[in-house]
């Protein structure tokens, strides 16, 4: 049995499926981890949807910001953009039960020696703290009250920590932190405007991971969402974005030995993007 950490899909069914025969993935006895952002930007989200809740306890899946952002949509918050493409899965006849699928996602998942979520943590959170916090959002994306949640959920403030945070305040810090964070300052202060390489960093700033003393260290952390980063493979963290919805590469990596294996992306992909960035 292997298991295989994957970076954002994106909706880019084709390179998904091109990259597990690359990896010789077995239904039967492996195992998938997707660093979240299953959706959007590519063209077809639908299947990629179906495709890995079919898959059932042999995916793992944490949700990101383009994954959070279709279910709250679909409820009638936030904004549509012009590049969303998951107009596929809107449509589609089992929309209803495939949204409260990715709605029950879990936002960091620890197993196995590794911790998986979005984008980051932030550097006061040991990954108990981590998992503890992420529990909170679990339980109010799955609760009686989600649409309530949902409705105070957009938003960059306040942009960091405070234990004394409560309701839809201190949910949103937890959901930008772990779904939308790229750079933050020494004590913690998110900065979401920032999408460059670690070294455009805005004065002031570091990439999350690499804050001092950053408590969660110990445990090496899988993350996507940072796509100009591109796959980074340290013994502290492995990076899995390697931008294929942008015409990247999709790139998963075998945890038991760190093994890389990547596919480009498919041309429909790459397109989809071209089209939206000319609109």
């Amino acid at each position: 049995m292997a298991a295989y950490a994957i970076g954002d899909v994106q909706g880019c069914f084709a390179a998904l499926q091109a990259l597990l025969a690359e990896c010789a993935f077995d239904a039967a006895r492996d195992r998938l981890w997707f660093v979240g952002d299953l959706v959007n930007r590519g063209t077809q989200s639908l299947e990629v949807l179906r495709f890995v809740r079919a898959l059932g306890d042999r995916a793992t899946v944490v949700l990101g910001n383009h994954d959070i952002h279709l279910f709250a949509l679909a409820e009638g918050f936030g904004k549509r953009r012009e590049d969303d493409t998951f107009d596929d899965v809107l449509a589609a006849p089992d929309c209803d039960e495939l949204l409260a699928w990715l709605r029950a996602r879990p936002m960091l998942h620890v197993d196995s020696g590794y911790a998986i979520v979005h984008a980051g943590l932030l550097p006061a959170w040991s990954i108990e703290q981590a998992q503890a916090l992420a529990g909170e959002v679990e339980s109010a994306f799955r609760g009686p009250g989600y649409r309530d949640f949902l409705a105070g959920l957009y938003g960059a403030k306040p942009a960091r920590w405070d234990a004394s945070l409560r309701g839809v305040d201190r949910l949103r810090v937890i959901v930008n932190a772990m779904t939308r964070m790229r750079f933050v300052t020494a004590d913690g202060e998110m900065e979401f405007h920032a999408m460059g390489r670690p070294d455009e960093a805005p004065p002031g700033y570091v990439p999350w991971f690499d804050a001092p003393g950053r408590a969660s260290r110990a445990v090496p952390i899988i993350f996507g969402h940072w796509s100009a980063l591109g796959v980074l493979l340290r013994s502290d963290l492995l990076a899995l974005d390697s931008g294929c919805v942008w015409g990247g590469r999709l790139s998963a990596v075998r945890l038991e030995d760190r093994a890389l294996y990547q596919v480009s992306c498919e041309v429909s992909c790459a397109a989809a993007r071209s089209q939206a960035r000319a609109r």
